[in-house]
């Protein structure tokens, strides 16, 4: 019975065609620019947790407070309050992972006939390890480089792209500013950070080294900045506060005392930003689900038409024996089957959208499963509630009254 009403409904879609495919049109478009939309929604979600992902995984940032000097503050990290004790110290906390001292300036390298000035970045042997950042080629920075202060220094990507161009730098001769060096390694690419600056821009070099020979210090030993890794995320906002309180102990801050210091948590940022992102896709999600419904309508619309032009049709199968449920069954099934087509049809548009802003807009889409399966179940909800009036006023007819309709 239900394959033979299916096939009624079938013809009756053939036996107009246009208008069933002008019909049908309105869902093709609505379902291709809601997955599209979220594909770009998703997209630019995965993208941004790409971004803070180069940062490392469960990571604090920790900064040097600020000073104050007549009522003039400085901003963060332009004081000394934090050393290389802290550092050993935080190590020692339960759910650190990993602690690396930073300390970082600008200088013109120089390596043969070319020249390249970019961030030199002093760290620890734990540094890379703790931002998932390897050696692409040659060796890895371990304890003894910075118990021995050595002259070895790891270029990124772009930095020794413009200073060797081809050629493979590791071993070969380079100044950083005044001070000879030896490149130890290339880092792997890492990209462009969420503020847009290019990571493999960089040079790393041991932080006894910085602190010796590129930056100097009149305090021995103090740095502006430390990276901490919590072991897993779950530590995180507990990690926080014994941070917290373990630098106030060791900076002797009680009572009220502010903090000499500033503790960013890298995953908080993380969830902050994919928030935004989520809400972006559900609302490019809810503009484009508008299209949807203005497809449900034109269905709607087109059910009543071919209502009214068949109430003859519908009087004779009243009349022969059909059931006021078989009558409804039929028309449901075409405004579904409409819809449904249209959805079908709507999910590759969709997809070949998506493709197409990815390949010519350079922007980055992501199509999920969960989001073709949310479109094509949306697409046939639409056709069996927008159908459902129509198919209910065909069912309701008399018979009588439908045979003497012109």
């Amino acid at each position: 019975m239900f394959v033979s009403l299916l096939w009624e409904a079938c013809r009756a879609m053939a036996a107009n065609r246009l208008r069933t495919f002008l019909t049908m049109l309105g869902m093709v478009i609505g379902v291709g620019a809601v997955v599209l939309m979220l594909a770009v929604g998703e997209g630019t979600r995965v993208t941004i947790r790409k971004q803070v992902e180069t940062l490392g995984t469960n990571i604090f940032i920790i900064l040097a407070g600020f000073q104050n000097t007549s009522g003039v503050r400085s901003g963060s990290g332009s004081s000394h309050t934090l050393n290389e004790a802290d550092v050993e110290a935080l190590l020692e906390l339960d759910g650190v992972a990993r602690a690396s001292p930073v300390v970082n300036n600008n200088l013109q390298l120089v390596a043969g006939g070319q020249n390249w000035n970019t961030m030199i970045i002093g760290v620890n042997e734990l540094y890379l390890p703790l931002r998932d950042w390897e050696v692409g080629v040659g060796r890895d920075m371990d304890g003894l480089d910075v118990q021995s202060a050595s002259r070895m220094v790891w270029l990124g990507q772009s930095t020794a792209k413009e200073l060797y161009g081809s050629t493979d730098p590791v071993g070969q001769n380079i100044r950083l500013g005044q001070v000879p060096f030896t490149v130890a390694g290339i880092l792997a690419p890492k990209g462009q950070s969420l503020d847009g600056r290019d990571q493999d821009d960089t040079a790393i070099v041991p932080i006894t080294t910085s602190q010796r020979y590129l930056v100097g210090s009149y305090f021995r030993g103090q740095i502006r900045m430390i990276m901490v890794q919590a072991e897993n995320p779950q530590l995180m906002d507990q990690l926080e506060e014994d941070i917290r309180t373990l630098l106030r102990e060791r900076h002797h801050l009680t009572g009220a005392a502010e903090d000499d210091f500033f503790i960013n948590n890298m995953s908080a940022l993380m969830e902050t930003a994919e928030n935004m992102a989520k809400a972006m896709t559900l609302l490019l999600g809810a503009i484009a689900s508008v299209s949807l419904c203005v497809g449900g309508i034109g269905i709607m619309n087109i059910m009543l038409v071919s209502v009214t032009e068949r109430t003859r049709e519908i009087g004779i199968r009243l009349s022969i024996g059909a059931r006021q449920k078989d009558i409804l069954t039929q028309f449901i099934l075409e405004a579904v089957l409409v819809s449904v087509t249209g959805g079908l049809l709507g999910l590759g548009t969709g997809s070949l959208g998506a493709f197409l802003v990815s390949y010519f807009l350079k922007t980055s889409v992501f199509i999920t499963p969960a989001s073709l399966l949310l479109s094509f179940t949306v697409s046939a909800g639409i056709g069996l509630f927008f159908g459902f009036y129509p198919a209910y006023k065909a069912a309701g007819q008399n018979p009588i009254e439908a045979l003497r309709f012109q």
